[in-house]
């Protein structure tokens, strides 16, 4: 087994089917210039299949990967990155075509830094708004299972 083999299993461990963030994704890592991935292990170290990696070069979520002489795909550190951020905007609840507007945007250059901190900030509104919605969700399930625990306890008393 390779050291990154080694890595890459220590961090599907810890964090099955998604690297947490950029910080964790350090362990893993190569250094520069010697960072080249093949699809089978970013497909083990992030939890996306071969498929959706494919798919997302193929609608623009996902920059231009380099190839290998031979075709195959290597994936970078920089890839890995944001791949991670990719991933925190999906677990966001973040639409597809925002995020793929988002990546045109990082392609467009730094001119684009205000519109695309503004699709920031709107996502970031509808994740507050939606966090507070399952907050409420959350008391009337406590709510529910107090009762129904209050429930189980009457009979004992009598």
């Amino acid at each position: 087994m390779t050291v990154t083999q080694v890595a890459v299993t220590k961090v599907a461990k810890r964090r099955p089917g998604r690297i947490a963030s950029c910080d964790d994704e350090t362990s893993i890592l190569r250094p520069d210039g010697q960072d080249q991935y093949t699809i089978s292990e970013v497909v083990t170290v992030t939890g996306l299949t071969a498929h959706t990696l494919r798919w997302y070069e193929r609608i623009g979520l996902m920059p231009h990967v380099d190839r290998s002489h031979t075709g195959q795909r290597r994936y970078s550190n920089r890839d890995l990155h944001w791949l991670a951020f990719v991933g925190k905007l999906r677990l966001t609840g973040m639409p597809v075509a925002d995020m793929v507007r988002y990546a045109e945007l990082v392609r467009e250059g730094d001119q684009t830094f205000g519109e695309r901190q503004q699709l920031l900030v709107a996502h970031r509104e509808d994740v507050h708004r939606r966090i507070a919605e399952l907050r409420d969700t959350l008391e009337v399930l406590d709510y529910k299972i107090d009762m129904y625990a209050g429930a189980r306890r009457a009979p004992e008393r009598a």
